[in-house]
């Protein structure tokens, strides 16, 4: 089944990045929240790698928690939870990344659930996905962001750089910020001019290539900004040292 346009995969390759709007049925998106809820409060027990991250700002003490979801700001290395998992299966965003890559022996690399609360500094700096990664080339790799909860310029939404996907993976480090979540580094110098503001609504699901400039501001809303994301390689993905489908992190999805 086709699921892409020449025009939309047209826009992607040009831009770097493609929205497609209500994709994720909302029983999914519920069951998605649920569980992510479940082991925020400790109502589940988390699978083996999966991690609980807590926002820096209330790690250091700056920030005393309402509840236990304003503590976390990301749900990491969902891979072995099969109610989370879900997500990468889906069938309307494997059929897109597919269509995305030209294959359909992929694998999922990195999962995670992005908790974005309110009250909390919670910016991540203009970044490089590939800066993550030591998988190449990056034209066989694509990210899946998908709002859960309503993502607006209020709250925090993804915020990207059209086109900077054609350039080359560029020096990162730590922003001067005085909280900084941990491993959330940034491009030197960014050009704020050139970035376009991707406001989502739940289902609502951005694709786009490692390279793309992209981030976020703080949420200065009353509400939570959530969003579920995975990554998607191609099996010909070649890596530097031991061969990376050997992780336990990664799965194949043939």
């Amino acid at each position: 089944m086709t699921m892409l346009s020449e025009e939309q995969r047209e826009s992607y390759q040009s831009n770097g990045y493609l929205l497609l709007q209500g994709l994720i049925d909302t029983e999914s998106l519920e069951r998605y929240n649920h569980r992510f809820i479940e082991f925020v409060e400790g109502k589940a027990d988390p699978a083996s790698e999966m991690k609980l991250m807590q926002d820096v700002m209330i790690a250091k003490g700056a920030v005393e928690p309402e509840t236990p979801l304003h503590a976390i700001n990301k749900l990491l290395n969902f891979e072995d939870d099969p109610d989370l998992y879900q997500y990468v299966r889906h069938p309307a965003l494997f059929e897109t990344v597919v269509e995305l890559l030209g294959s359909h022996e992929l694998y999922s690399i990195v999962t995670n659930v992005f908790n974005k609360p309110p009250g909390v500094d919670g910016r991540h700096p203009l970044h490089q996905d590939l800066r993550y990664f030591r998988l190449r080339p990056p034209e066989s790799i694509v990210a899946t962001w998908t709002a859960i909860l309503p993502s607006t310029r209020r709250s925090g939404c993804l915020a990207v750089i059209p086109g900077s996907h054609k350039g080359r993976l560029l020096k990162h480090a730590n922003p001067d910020w005085e909280y900084v979540n941990f491993a959330f580094y940034g491009i030197e110098a960014p050009n704020l001019e050139d970035r376009v503001h991707i406001e989502m609504e739940p289902g609502d699901t951005l694709f786009f290539h490692p390279l793309l400039i992209h981030g976020s501001g703080r949420n200065r809303d009353t509400k939570f900004r959530r969003s579920i994301s995975t990554h998607f390689a191609r099996a010909d993905c070649v890596s530097a040292g031991e061969d990376w489908r050997s992780s336990s992190r990664v799965r194949p999805l043939q």
